[in-house]
């Protein structure tokens, strides 16, 4: 982490990008200008994935908060535990994303969904209905809970938890679908907020073979 706070943050650029171009309504600092550990982050990112994912633009113009939200991200998203895989983890987040119809986050998540669990179709299948999706009953079960704390969460109660510790997911595991479902819909919120576009690549991972 770079320590650099709200207050120190890089000055935005001179010209804002285009209506056509934008990937914020805010503005999005030169990558130059950012801390070392974003700057790092964004050149690794881009070396995997052959592109800078818009939501790391948009969020950047906030370097402290957006090295925050990326180490609960990782904290959250980067484990395999034999309650929930990583594919399954994306999945809470295409599911709940649709619920907060989060355009981004549907259509970025979908397309890491269709890598980890190698299977083309099934975020399309978990964004329309997750109900009739070809999910096992244990995720069957974490999605409703999901779903209920995504879009009314006074109405989860201890027995929701319960029915999850049923289907094998330890404490650890159902604290994580919680903190999983509460992060992104801060970053579904944000989203709407900043009008974050999906990049266009997003729509092809997974469905066709990499070049």
């Amino acid at each position: 982490m770079s320590g650099v706070t709200d207050t120190a943050r890089p000055a935005a650029p001179q010209s804002p990008p285009s209506p056509a171009t934008a990937v914020s309504r805010f503005p999005v600092p030169a990558r130059e200008d950012l801390p070392p550990g974003l700057r790092e982050r964004f050149a690794a990112v881009e070396e995997r994935s052959g592109f800078l994912p818009n939501v790391f633009a948009a969020l950047s113009w906030r370097p402290a908060e957006a090295e925050a939200f990326f180490a609960l991200h990782d904290a959250l998203m980067d484990k395999e535990t034999p309650g929930l895989s990583k594919a399954d983890r994306e999945i809470v987040v295409v599911a709940t994303s649709a619920a907060n119809d989060c355009l981004y986050c549907v259509v970025a998540h979908g397309a890491i969904v269709r890598i980890r669990a190698r299977d083309p179709h099934l975020a399309d299948q978990v964004a329309v209905d997750w109900r009739k999706a070809p999910l096992p009953p244990r995720m069957q079960a974490v999605l409703e809970v999901a779903i209920r704390l995504a879009v009314a969460p006074a109405e989860v109660t201890a027995g929701d938890l319960d029915r999850l510790r049923e289907h094998g997911l330890t404490d650890d595991d159902v604290w994580d679908v919680g903190a999983i479902v509460s992060l992104f819909a801060l970053s579904n919120r944000l989203a709407h907020w900043a009008a974050i576009p999906p990049n266009e690549e997003f729509f092809l991972m997974g469905r066709v073979p990499r070049t």
